[in-house]
């Protein structure tokens, strides 16, 4: 149609659309609520969610070796066999070189701290005598008899049924924690193919789909170097002690002890020094040397710690020191020792999805 001057009318611009409403946001105290609902939950479900997660975190460790055998035409089911089984077979083969010398440092612990106290005691000389100084000093102006209350000792008798029930519940979690994780290596992708195939927008799955597997190969990626560098500072220390002396099973024990603490920045290898410093007073008469544990220890912990693995992960899994301390007290207390070993990657894995979610970066930042 044309208009009077023969030129051709504009079409109609099309109605603005209404604004969306605002979300309702929730109250702050029922964001409380749920949030210990949901910490109530996890700790009541962590017989459950701990072998899930060990052994998530396990495939994550065995992924990358997966791809990569998988590159060289292996299928996926035998390199998830091949990479569980050479796992099991070399923690089996550690464990037998550490159950002697742990079964006598344990056997020994008695006599060692007994032979430790006069190495210490010249330590603690003036403070026993400041105290000594404060209570005559007490007594005189109280009046209180030197008399004291006889100490009593409580004795803890073993129950040898709750032996008898914790060791198959044992064995049947390590059983749990091993399926799962052969399980994990081979189905996840298909498992995580079919939930993605429930999403009714095409375009929607493949977005999903690239940031899930970016998220699974960056978390693969980091799990499997952060225990590679701990593997190697363990083993730096257990070269170093078996250099100053130490023997070589001994040495690997605490190599290892070193590795697993490692896992969990700042809380374990404070541990960690502490035992070294108490392994050096015990394993040498010299005050000195007995400070070489220790010192070894806290240096290989410096180096790795400020130069090796932020080189070698870069600066986009870092994380904030005040935030790493809060999930690791956290997770410590929801799920002991396991929940020290997980608090770093599950921190790392909240922090790539977020900063993999539109509008989620902020958050992101916020843990670096």
């Amino acid at each position: 149609m044309s208009g009077a001057a023969g030129g051709p009318v504009p079409a109609a611009a099309p109605a603005p659309r209404p604004p969306l409403p605002p979300r309702p946001r929730a109250s702050t105290a029922l964001l409380l609520l749920a949030t210990l609902a949901v910490g109530a939950s996890l700790w009541a479900a962590r017989g459950l969610l701990l072998p899930v997660l060990l052994a998530m975190f396990f495939a994550l460790v065995g992924n990358p070796i997966i791809r990569v055998l998988q590159r060289l035409y292996v299928p996926r089911f035998v390199s998830a066999l091949l990479v569980l089984a050479l796992g099991i077979a070399g923690t089996i083969a550690l464990g037998q070189q550490l159950v002697a010398p742990a079964g006598e440092w344990v056997r020994q612990a008695p006599r060692e701290m007994r032979d430790l106290a006069p190495k210490l005691r010249h330590l603690v000389k003036p403070v026993q005598e400041a105290n000594k100084a404060a209570e005559n000093i007490a007594r005189a102006a109280g009046g209180e008899s030197s008399a004291r209350p006889a100490p009593v000792v409580k004795t803890e008798v073993n129950d040898p049924y709750k032996t008898l029930t914790a060791t198959p519940r044992l064995l049947a979690s390590v059983l749990a924690v091993v399926l799962l994780t052969f399980f994990f290596m081979v189905y996840g992708q298909s498992l995580q193919r079919n939930a993605l195939a429930l999403l009714p927008d095409r375009q929607q799955k493949r977005l999903t789909v690239e940031i899930l597997q970016s998220i699974e190969r960056e978390i693969s990626r980091y799990v499997l170097t952060i225990s590679i560098i701990n593997a190697l500072v363990g083993l730096a220390l257990a070269a170093a002690l078996y250099w100053l002396g130490v023997a070589a099973d001994e040495a690997l024990l605490w190599g290892t002890m070193a590795a697993l603490l490692n896992f969990a920045p700042y809380v374990g290898p404070l541990i960690g020094i502490l035992i070294m410093l108490l392994m050096g007073f015990v394993a040498f008469d010299d005050p000195w040397r007995s400070l070489l544990p220790a010192a070894i220890y806290l240096g290989l912990h410096t180096l790795e710690g400020q130069l090796v693995t932020p080189i070698v992960l870069g600066a986009r899994m870092a994380l904030s020191p005040l935030v790493l301390i809060l999930a690791l007290m956290l997770f410590g207390w929801l799920w002991g020792i396991v929940g020290l070993l997980l608090a770093v990657p599950l921190l790392v894995c909240v922090k790539i999805v977020l900063a993999k979610i539109e509008g989620m970066e902020g958050w992101a930042k916020l843990l670096e």
